[in-house]
């Protein structure tokens, strides 16, 4: 198994240095240059003060030569400095140590997307799991219509509706923030209450869409393995049903919902540009989203070159996973 897992870290090298590449070119051929940013709006920018700017950003050399320049940096974990007026290193606006950790973008998106996460995996497996044993019944269909409608649903819109229903016809929730003008006069329980409230409509939307996925994922696996003959097995054996579903069934049944789990490591941190936008909250995808809006070449390399090996490490955890979830695969 050590030796396995050594292979696939030697095999992650080539890969990660190839999807920087793709994605370095990628944004390059986006129209527009970070400099038309600054200059556009100002009728007294010069072609000679363009010319300069982008020397002083390296983005009079070849596209080749600019990536060679990104990947020196990258390799001594230097991201490089923010194209945006403040020139602050990428890394300090990803981790800026002089906020509360509350107030940190890395930390808000990992803290949400954290417990999105949590709560599809806790639903929706109960939910495919129940939805394959009594296929066809009336159970069944209202879950594979909800699920179908979780599907069609768009986020932005659910997101809309929320706010207009729970923020400003009932206004039971806030609709925007992480917290309330007046948190830092409230006691340390009314302050967790705020932070609560705030959290509960950006975790739903971020969990809905993933919800109505991953309980249909589980659905089918469940309906595969439960046509398995060792099913039929303990079945025939006597062994009771929720023996037969949680112990025989249910274990193999995980093994493509271990694939996704690791697929999902990289939002972790990648965030939803989509739902912390609407919701004004300042994690990660507000960031990234501002960063394409500027065109911030090393904000946005920074953050995709995070995702990029977020989204390898999720391939060898969904790896070990599968070792341990399959004994057959660990022989192998």
């Amino acid at each position: 198994m050590i030796s396995y897992l050594i292979k696939r870290l030697l095999e992650m090298i080539p890969t990660f240095f190839g999807i920087t590449l793709l994605s370095f070119f990628i944004i390059h051929l986006a129209p527009g240059k970070p400099t038309d940013v600054l200059t556009e709006m100002n009728p007294k920018i010069t072609p000679e003060a363009r010319e300069k700017l982008e020397r002083y950003y390296g983005l009079d050399k070849p596209i080749i030569v600019q990536y060679g320049m990104w990947l020196k940096r990258i390799v001594k974990l230097d991201f490089g400095e923010s194209f945006s007026g403040d020139r602050r290193p990428v890394i300090e606006k990803i981790w800026d140590k002089k906020k509360p950790l509350l107030e940190r973008r890395l930390f808000i998106t990992f803290m949400i997307n954290t417990l999105s996460m949590f709560l599809i995996f806790i639903i929706a497996i109960p939910i495919g799991i129940s939805s394959a044993v009594r296929q066809y019944s009336l159970y069944d269909k209202i879950t594979t219509t909800s699920v179908f409608i979780g599907f069609a649903m768009p986020s932005f819109w659910l997101a809309l509706l929320m706010m207009m229903l729970f923020g400003v016809h009932l206004n039971w929730l806030p609709i925007s923030g992480l917290k309330s003008m007046n948190y830092d006069s409230l006691a340390l329980s009314g302050k967790i209450k705020d932070i609560i409230l705030h959290l509960l409509m950006p975790i739903f939307v971020s969990s809905f869409g993933g919800l109505a996925g991953l309980s249909r994922y589980m659905r089918s696996s469940m309906l595969e393995v439960l046509r398995q003959d060792y099913v039929k097995t303990a079945r025939a054996k006597g062994l009771s049903e929720k023996q037969v579903i949680y112990r025989h069934a249910f274990r193999n049944a995980l093994l493509p919902i271990i694939t996704l789990l690791g697929l999902s490591v990289p939002g972790l941190i990648g965030g939803s540009v989509i739902f912390e936008n609407i919701f004004g909250i300042p994690g990660m995808g507000q960031l990234f989203f501002m960063g394409v809006m500027t065109r911030d070449y090393p904000l946005i390399m920074g953050i995709l070159t995070i995702g990029a090996a977020l989204t390898l490490i999720g391939n060898i955890f969904a790896d070990i996973g599968y070792m341990l979830a399959d004994p057959r695969i660990r022989a192998k």
